[in-house]
């Protein structure tokens, strides 16, 4: 494993704001080593691509992205949270939520991008402790929804999340937020603009925007590890 600062020399992705196309793919190829990916987190940049085919390497202009402050949390989902039908837990279970990510079949979505090998990539930054997961349990004690993405400095990069009952994506989401924001994080990282995303108040920004943010967000001290304990804490006064 190389040290932090060999980690940002480990690979040098081009400028995202001259190199890549007009759909914001910047390279093709390279590995998902753990070093690879943390060198590119730090970058700006992610790794998007279909099972079989080389690693592509993407930074969207726009990108989406949630300022912590500006979250949206419809009447419904409120409610949802104020009932306190379902718990809240982070890094319980990394495994069930990225597997649920992947299988679980999406509106107007034929298949999925995430396969078995990005499942072992991030579950080895699961545990190294940068990969992190937001598990919603019904009544049932099930696991009903979710989302995982990672963190380096002070900020969150969405990776995916899943709903086996109604708004408990976006329930894992905003509790995500909430919790992001009181441990003063900056953003909030979402990537792709879609609709969902939009209706939780997330927003486009421009690239240069982002990944001027994004330089000066890494350079704080990464939390590293399980976050269970603090969100546990966190998770038993929360309410909208």
């Amino acid at each position: 494993m190389l040290t932090q600062n060999q980690i940002l020399d480990y690979v040098k992705f081009p400028n995202p704001n001259t190199k890549t196309d007009e759909d914001g793919v910047l390279a093709m190829g390279g590995e998902l080593s753990l070093e690879f990916l943390i060198s590119a987190y730090r970058q700006g940049v992610f790794p998007w691509f279909n099972e079989g085919e080389p690693v592509l390497w993407w930074s969207p202009n726009p990108r989406c992205v949630l300022e912590l402050d500006k979250i949206y949390v419809s009447k419904t989902v409120k409610q949802q949270i104020r009932k306190k039908q379902y718990t809240l837990h982070l890094d319980t279970d990394f495994k069930s939520v990225i597997s649920n990510c992947q299988k679980v079949k999406r509106k107007n979505e034929d298949g999925t991008w995430i396969s078995n090998d990005i499942i072992d990539a991030y579950l080895e930054l699961h545990n190294l402790g940068i990969a992190h997961s937001v598990e919603v349990y019904n009544e049932q004690q099930d696991l009903v929804g979710g989302l995982y993405g990672l963190s380096i400095g002070k900020m969150f990069y969405g990776e995916s999340m899943f709903a086996k009952e109604s708004n408990t994506s976006k329930i894992a989401f905003v509790f995500l937020a909430h919790f992001l924001k009181s441990i003063s994080f900056d953003l909030l990282d979402c990537q792709v603009t879609n609709p969902h995303l939009l209706s939780l108040g997330c927003i486009e920004i421009d690239r240069k925007k982002f990944l001027k943010i994004n330089k000066q967000s890494i350079e704080n001290q990464t939390l590293i590890g399980k976050w269970t304990e603090i969100a546990n804490k966190f998770g038993k006064d929360f309410v909208i």
